[in-house]
């Protein structure tokens, strides 16, 4: 069974590779929050999304939602960065 967790979710096979990325979208919401990235988290999106969503795996949603902050999913993800933090409704028919 695919884990619709993954980026990759909605990414197509072509040739048995993967194609170019699709990833889920996570509509913007009221509800997010600005999270300053603290020290603990540097260059560690997994650690977060586990603390926040109980799923390391969801570490892409943070990139996702501050594209225009974040270019290199780790390099970027640095402490003292303030981003936007999508709520756990924004995540519905992404979690497993």
């Amino acid at each position: 069974m695919a884990d619709n967790s993954s980026p990759y979710f909605k990414t197509s096979v072509v040739n048995d590779y993967l194609d170019i990325i699709n990833m889920p979208n996570i509509p913007q919401s009221n509800n997010d929050e600005y999270y300053t990235i603290e020290g603990k988290y540097n260059r560690r999106p997994d650690l977060l999304a586990n603390e926040l969503y109980g799923s390391s795996r969801l570490w892409w949603v943070f990139i996702k939602r501050n594209m225009n902050l974040i270019e290199d999913p780790i390099s970027d993800f640095k402490a003292g960065l303030t981003i936007r933090i999508p709520n756990q409704s924004s995540l519905t028919g992404i979690r497993n």
